[in-house]
């Protein structure tokens, strides 16, 4: 999937993983080179999930925001994806950093895998892998937009 808004070359991205009940929050470093996972933020109005937004792309000096985008297998958007373009619609009217859409496909599997790798499971699983998927797209992102591909890593 390709970027939908110009991105500055300079300063961290961040990226969500929009859930219905959490928010999966990551940060590159400031080359945008390695995305981590930074925090997992309990929805709230969108008021006040902007207002949680503008206060970590001011703290951490953030360029870009990426919205998880969640495409079918088939390729397609559903009726999810749908309500992902119209939440960041209206972050992009408050948010002072311009907005690309990235394919979610599979993030929180493979956000899975990793905690289970780690040794996570229950609780502790559940508490991280928003982050760790919102993670799993910004590198996702990050590594597209320099042009390295899976088998080159």
């Amino acid at each position: 999937m390709t970027n939908d808004t110009p991105n500055k070359p300079y300063g961290r991205v961040m990226a969500l993983d929009l859930g219905e009940k959490r928010i999966g929050v990551a940060l590159s470093d400031p080359t945008r080179t390695i995305a981590s996972a930074h925090s997992v933020l309990t929805r709230k109005s969108r008021l006040e999930d902007v207002a949680r937004y503008t206060h970590l792309i001011a703290e951490n000096g953030v360029t870009l925001l990426v919205v998880g985008l969640p495409i079918t297998l088939g390729g397609r958007e559903g009726e999810r994806a749908a309500w992902v373009r119209d939440y960041a619609a209206d972050l992009a009217e408050r948010l002072p950093v311009p907005i690309a859409f990235w394919d979610e496909s599979l993030s929180t599997v493979e956000a899975q895998a990793a905690l289970r790798a780690q040794g996570r499971r229950g609780k502790k699983l559940r508490e991280r892998v928003d982050a760790v998927a919102a993670a799993v797209i910004l590198q996702s992102y990050l590594d597209a937009q320099r042009g390295v591909t899976p088998n080159d890593e």
